[in-house]
């Protein structure tokens, strides 16, 4: 095929792909807060929320963050994002459920970091709320899944909500707009390589 029939073939190919996203795009005409949920076994799901904080702030959104399960406040992400003006952070959790080793203390604590997550799902200045590593209090059911959705639901009509976490539940999936699983087809740590500042921390 010589190059004419080419570039023929392409702009026809590209002519009827623009017909069919012009398309879609019409017909997306509904404005309203979105739930999403980030899930699976891969690495990213927390890096792909906050890739999602600084395009609302590039926006001049407001964002709020709860940190579940995650007790450490060190971690790159917290150190750049709570500089930011319309950034509010919360570390809401004491390490992971293998290092506390207390159900009734997860418990707790779960049930007073969403004591927190209630007034920023009631306050319609936060343009963007993001319940990190907030798959494992409703597996775990330290928090009942049933008040939380209805919370969520109840938010300002403007408001996003992202969820980050392994596991999430299928009613959480059910009630979200967008759901990522993300699959972990190799990882470094497999290999014995310890969590990097910058790409892990």
């Amino acid at each position: 095929m010589d190059k004419p029939d080419r570039e023929e073939r392409h702009r026809t190919r590209m002519k009827r792909k623009k017909e069919v996203v012009d398309k879609a795009i019409a017909s997306a005409g509904i404005e309203r807060g979105l739930l999403l949920v980030l899930t699976g076994n891969g690495k990213g799901k927390s890096s792909s929320a906050f890739g999602m904080i600084a395009r609302a702030l590039g926006h001049g959104m407001s964002v709020s963050v709860a940190q579940f399960i995650k007790g450490r406040s060190d971690t790159g992400e917290e150190a750049f994002f709570s500089q930011q003006n319309n950034v509010t952070w919360h570390v809401l959790g004491e390490g992971f459920t293998w290092e506390t080793q207390n159900l009734v203390r997860d418990t707790e604590t779960a049930q007073r970091g969403w004591a927190v997550v209630k007034k920023m799902l009631q306050d319609p200045s936060q343009q963007l709320v993001v319940l990190d590593e907030f798959t494992y209090p409703l597996k775990f059911g330290w928090l009942d899944i049933t008040t939380v959705l209805n919370d969520i639901n109840n938010r300002p009509p403007m408001q996003h909500v992202i969820i980050t976490g392994r596991g999430a539940p299928e009613l959480l999936c059910e009630a979200a707009d967008t759901v990522t699983v993300m699959n972990d087809n190799k990882h470094a740590f497999q290999a014995g390589i310890t969590a990097q500042k910058g790409i892990d921390l």
